[in-house]
């Protein structure tokens, strides 16, 4: 979909032409837009409202077609709410519902959403956020569908209208970091929505290479030769039942200054996780290819980073593995050596991203990072415990989560901090090497966090688990691209420090 801004003042909409116009109603009151409708067609937008019972309610629509008096053939109502502002969730849900109901035959359309009070949302922000929410309302995924939506069916392009040009170049700028936003979370969305049969850890590789083929990322990948040179067996104990090598990309992205400490970004790439020896039931084991979603938004970012051109070193890590069984997996009760040194007694070959994350993380201090972050859909207790709401945010840095909740709050991609104690260490004890990968069950979200507590000592960490945040099952299932939003306004509040 292409985006764009005009100045269209409310006084002048009923003669702009356009083959659609989305406008907003606060409960039963009329935006500044829908009042300059109504006054233009007699009293007939009004009139329409009442004979339909129309409630405003957020997201709720109504398409009028024929207006007299209004050059556009159909104007979308689309409720607010009846607050005096509307809060950024509500927001999100009017602008997607408002973009799903535009009929892609149209073509194009213009909407006058973002002269909404929103929460805590100057014009820049809203139209930075409708350009986002706009991309997210029009993803589809139906690369391996034989017959297709037309090109009709799509709409083509999407005009945001403001009334001042004096706002015009705030407007742009503020569109372009939303499509930034969209764009790396559309990619992270194909990413994780990609079978396991495509998607397997070399092909994320090459995702990460293709990153770097105009030079503005500096991609490396080490193989599976490479990552035993270095230790790294914790890793390498995931992928031994399967076809596939393990794999570790790096992406370096230099928008800072040479000396800048980068920030860090390392995900889990379990391409399919059947669970391995300690085998997941049959049920809904097809959502296991979203177990690399945590890989696929450090994907996201790092392209999102290049197209915004942000001033901020960062280098994002993915560590990718396909946890199978067979004759040569990983056995519970066996024991593996970190890069760390420290020994790993592998009690349940179903707690394997922390394990592929460990040596990840102790890879990565070689960087002298500023901060680390690490994205993973690490634990079915963090479903239990969040749902699909809000992603779980461990550090043991009160500085590093604030800024992590603060960045979640402002894109509406929002996390939720549990604790990182280390009164939770002892249930990771092993009678037989320095530390167990599970720990017992009780706290399951946490106790993985503290496992990979023991590997962050170097540097300020903090750790996202994804596993209820970054895909939805039934009629609508498909990868989320959270917590790209997330992310993307971290990294854009630091580069701005």
């Amino acid at each position: 979909m292409e985006l764009a801004v005009a100045v269209v003042a409310p006084q002048a909409l009923a003669e702009h032409k356009t083959p659609a116009l989305a406008v907003a109603v606060q409960g039963k009151s009329l935006s500044a837009s829908a009042r300059a409708l109504d006054e233009a067609s007699a009293g007939a937008l009004q009139a329409a409202l009442a004979r339909s019972g129309f409630e405003g309610k957020p997201g709720q629509t109504l398409a009028l077609h024929s207006l007299p008096g209004i050059a556009a053939g159909l104007v979308l109502v689309v409720g607010a709410g009846d607050a005096a502002e509307v809060s950024l969730q509500a927001w999100h849900k009017l602008v997607v519902s408002a973009v799903k109901a535009l009929p892609g035959k149209l073509g194009k359309a213009t909407s006058t959403l973002a002269e909404l009070p929103v929460a805590g949302r100057d014009l820049a922000q809203r139209i930075s956020d409708h350009a986002r929410f706009a991309i997210e309302a029009g993803y589809r995924f139906d690369e391996y569908k034989s017959k297709k939506p037309a090109a009709t069916d799509l709409l083509g392009k999407l005009t945001l209208g403001i009334a001042e040009r004096g706002d015009l170049k705030a407007a742009k700028d503020a569109l372009t970091w939303g499509r930034c936003i969209g764009e790396g979370q559309s990619f992270a969305r194909d990413l994780g929505n990609q079978p396991g049969n495509v998607a397997y850890p070399g092909y994320l590789a090459e995702m990460a290479r293709a990153l770097g083929e105009d030079g503005d990322i500096q991609v490396e990948v080490l193989g599976e030769d490479e990552m035993r040179k270095l230790g790294m067996h914790c890793l390498l104990s995931v992928s031994a039942g399967s076809q596939h090598d393990a794999q570790l990309a790096v992406m370096r992205y230099q928008g800072g200054k040479a000396k800048d400490a980068p920030v860090v970004l390392v995900g889990k790439g379990i391409t399919f996780d059947t669970g391995g020896i300690s085998l997941k039931p049959g049920a809904g084991m097809d959502e296991m290819k979203f177990d690399m979603c945590g890989a696929a938004s450090v994907l996201g970012v790092m392209a999102a980073v290049k197209l915004a051109k942000l001033n901020l070193n960062v280098i994002g890590v993915i560590a990718c593995a396909e946890n199978m069984p067979s004759g040569t997996a990983t056995k519970p009760g066996d024991i593996v050596r970190t890069m760390s040194g420290q020994t790993v007694e592998i009690l349940n070959t179903d707690a394997e991203g922390r394990l592929v994350l460990c040596d990840a993380l102790t890879y990565v201090e070689r960087f002298k990072p500023a901060v680390v972050v690490d994205i993973a859909t690490l634990t079915g207790a963090c479903v239990v415990a969040l749902g699909k709401v809000a992603s779980g945010l461990f550090s043991p840095s009160d500085a590093l989560a604030e800024e992590l909740l603060a960045a979640g709050q402002r894109a509406d991609d929002r996390a939720w901090r549990l604790p990182v104690w280390d009164d939770y260490q002892e249930l990771l004890d092993s009678p037989f090497a320095d530390i167990a990968n599970i720990g017992g069950p009780t706290a399951g979200s946490i106790t993985a966090a503290c496992y990979l507590a023991r590997f962050t000592k170097a540097y300020a960490w903090a750790h996202l688990d994804i596993a209820g945040t970054a895909w939805l099952s039934g009629s609508q299932k498909g990868a989320t691209g959270r917590p790209v939003p997330l992310l993307l306004e971290f990294l854009r509040a630091r580069a701005a420090d």
